[in-house]
């Protein structure tokens, strides 16, 4: 098998898959599924194993040339392993890692350096391994390409080919803007979700037994991976401190306005972030929009969603998201069906006609 010989920016295969975990098997079902050659490569023979049965490729040998190569290895590994590729092929090399500027600085005086862009798709799991992977994982997430300053235009435009054929939306930036975007959005968001978390681990059960959606929603990220997530936050230490500093003096002003009694100066800054949750992007990508909430008490047997969803589309009403709270006391869950603000009054009508226990 030999690398295509189109022309700059034409991804024709075959891909190679360094790296045949969650994001790497995902990265791999997705090419197949697009008709690419796919490559895989791990430490791990079981993985590859897996993968492959899975569909997602098959082993790479010593006589295979790949026109792209995907490493998809933990963060504290990518820039020796981007340094090897880099050294033993001629393919253009990307990555997956959730930090940019570890990798770039290990390889940036490297020979071939213009072969290298840096790539994250902004999507992932609390599972991990290759028996997690799904090729529509991308789908409609952003995948941020990040060039450096010798990245060559070719180089960038197959890159960004692989997120489009993966399903992503490529979104050029540094190195430099990624990694501060993503300890503003994910890195700090995950470890204030762990500190959060860790005061339920000593928690009497009295208390946890009052435990509601809204601690789920808060604490939901904190379960995943400590030795990878260790390994993420590490790897953007500066960004990271700056904005846990930012936490720091807030969570001051909080303490001093609740122990204080000052009630103006806790509702202004419990509306700083409100105006938080308003300026996360809305569908699509687009501005977000009014949306409103209709909670329906669903009985906790089979079918019981299946009917509820096929009933919710019988009404013409799209669902933006939904969420499930089970009552601990009841044999019911509530579902909360998240619409257009000004279609939620018609849905209500729609499920109570056909028998459902609605309230807004």
């Amino acid at each position: 098998m030999s690398a295509g010989d189109g022309s700059a920016g034409t991804l024709l295969g075959p891909v190679e898959v360094v790296g045949t975990g969650l994001l790497g098997t995902s990265v791999a079902l997705a090419c197949t599924r697009a008709g690419l050659d796919t490559l895989l490569s791990d430490t791990s023979p079981e993985h590859v194993r897996t993968a492959s049965g899975l569909g997602a490729g098959v082993p790479r040998t010593p006589e295979d040339r790949p026109q792209l190569v995907v490493v998809a290895v933990p963060p504290d590994q990518l820039g020796e392993v981007i340094a090897q590729v880099l050294s033993t092929t001629d393919a253009v090399v990307t990555d997956v890692g959730s930090v940019k500027g570890s990798p770039l600085a290990a390889v940036a005086g490297h020979p071939h350096a213009e072969r290298y862009v840096g790539g994250h798709p902004m999507a992932g799991s609390e599972r991990s391994g290759p028996l997690a992977a799904n090729a529509a994982l991308f789908e409609g997430r952003p995948w941020a390409v990040t060039p450096h300053a010798r990245s060559s235009a070719a180089a960038i435009a197959l890159v960004e080919e692989l997120a489009a054929v993966c399903g992503g939306v490529p979104i050029r930036m540094s190195p430099e803007e990624h990694d501060k975007a993503v300890a503003r959005t994910s890195h700090v968001p995950h470890l204030v979700a762990s500190v959060v978390a860790a005061r339920l681990a000593e928690a009497p059960a009295e208390h946890l037994a009052l435990s509601g959606q809204g601690v789920r929603d808060v604490t939901r990220v904190a379960g995943g991976d400590p030795r990878l997530y260790g390994q993420i936050v590490a790897g953007n230490a500066e960004a990271v401190v700056d904005l846990l500093g930012d936490v720091r003096r807030h969570l001051d002003e909080l303490i001093a306005a609740v122990s204080g009694n000052d009630r103006g100066r806790l509702e202004e800054l419990l509306s700083l972030g409100v105006e938080g949750t308003r300026a996360i992007p809305g569908k699509h990508g687009g501005p977000p929009a009014p949306t409103g909430s209709v909670f329906v008490s669903v009985p906790d047997h089979p079918g019981e969603l299946a009917r509820l969803f096929a009933d919710a589309g019988q009404s013409g009403v799209n669902i933006e998201d939904v969420h499930i709270d089970h009552d601990p006391g009841r044999p019911v869950g509530l579902v909360e069906l998240v619409v257009a603000e000004d279609r939620a009054d018609h849905l209500v009508g729609s499920l109570e006609s056909r028998g459902w226990v609605t309230h807004r």
